[in-house]
């Protein structure tokens, strides 16, 4: 179990570190040891000889003086060795006590960070590194998770709301489809009018679900996929191409309708610009009043295409104007006598996908406006 661990620890960052540092001063240690050998060796080879035949006396005794010397010149040269041993083993030792010291203390945010990433889950995404010292690259590393961390919390908040008004707005037509089954049929009575009132209510509740599956289905395709494809449009055309639809129930409500339209080219999808301009289009003339007005210009310069829609309706808090681009958000001055709230996500997320931008604004009076800025060609 100890040899296990041990080697789990050599395996990992701390340890391989470690041995890094230990290999490259045991490396050192063995050139200088071998330096300080061949210094030795030179320099006691350069010591003045005395000539052949003389005789030195060491302890009462008389020794050759070349005897002496070769025999001082391989003491010293041991002594260098049995030094250098010592010294090398110390140096090495030393040197990986504190590797090792110095890479846990570096890598003890690493550590850190490591830990929190493994308690974080869809449940625990509120959960953060924290600043740490010192501001070095680690303390960068932690802050780019953090900050990843937010956004990701961000999204799945976004998701678990989209998911929850999204079965709601699709338990409401069904709902309605029940209900209006089981009264039928719990009827002894009921006749063929009553049949065929329950089908016609049945069918506008179909129609309503449908209708909400095809645009989230549309958001989705256009948040994830983007521009399928691209090919020059006008945005003059798609916008007279989606006044047709929504003109009949703008002439039952009385709206005056200012189209100031100029060619504004651009590049794309034409169904996808052709469902931002009806989107727009729609919203004006259902979160309108009753008599009001709809001015709508298109015009391009150099650089962009642009397509602006104002209508009069109820006042519109400037602080709610960005979420009104939220999935199945309605605004508390919006009068709409239909819809799921998706209109403006779909715009902008099909305007993002072209490359664009989109911006509403409220209108002093009541009411709103909405820019929509694509590239030009």
């Amino acid at each position: 179990m100890i040899v296990k661990r041990a080697v789990a620890h050599l395996r990992g960052l701390r340890g391989r570190f470690t041995l890094l540092a230990v290999l490259l001063t045991a490396a050192v240690s063995v050139v200088l040891l071998v330096l300080a050998w061949l210094l030795v060796r030179d320099a006691a080879a350069t010591v003045p000889q005395l000539p052949p035949g003389t005789k030195v006396r060491v302890d009462d005794a008389l020794v050759d003086a070349s005897a002496l010397t070769a025999h001082l010149q391989q003491q010293a040269q041991n002594k260098v060795v049995v030094a250098g041993i010592i010294a090398f083993g110390c140096v090495v030792l030393a040197a990986g006590i504190l590797a090792w010291a110095l890479t846990t203390r570096v890598l003890r945010p690493l550590a850190e960070i490591t830990a929190t990433a493994r308690r974080l889950s869809a449940e625990s995404l509120h959960e953060r590194i924290g600043p740490l010292r010192p501001r070095d690259e680690l303390a960068r590393l932690a802050e780019t998770i953090d900050e990843m961390l937010d956004r990701l919390a961000h999204a799945f908040d976004s998701q678990r709301r989209f998911v929850a008004n999204a079965s709601h707005e699709l338990r409401t037509p069904l709902t309605v489809i029940r209900t209006e089954l089981d009264v039928t049929l719990s009827d002894p009575d009921a006749d063929e009018a009553e049949y065929r009132r329950m089908a016609e209510v049945v069918r506008a509740a179909a129609q309503r679900a449908e209708r909400l599956v095809s645009a989230l289905l549309l958001l989705a395709k256009t948040d994830a996929a983007g521009v399928s494809a691209r090919e020059p449009v006008d945005l003059a055309a798609v916008v007279r191409s989606a006044w047709e639809a929504v003109r009949p129930e703008a002439e039952e409500r009385g709206l005056r309708v200012d189209m100031a339209i100029a060619p504004a080219p651009t590049m794309g999808d034409p169904a996808l610009l052709e469902r931002v301009a009806g989107n727009l289009l729609e919203n004006a003339v259902r979160h309108n009043v009753d008599g009001g007005w709809i001015t709508v210009h298109t015009t391009a310069d150099a650089t962009s295409a642009q397509l602006v829609v104002r209508s009069s309706g109820r006042t519109v808090d400037p602080a709610s104007v960005p979420e009104l681009f939220q999935p199945f958000h309605r605004g508390a001055g919006r009068v709409a006598r239909s819809g799921a709230g998706l209109g403006l996500s779909i715009v902008r997320a099909a305007v993002e996908a072209h490359g664009g931008t989109v911006r509403a604004e409220p209108v002093d009076g009541g009411g709103l406006a909405v820019t929509v800025i694509v590239p030009s060609t």
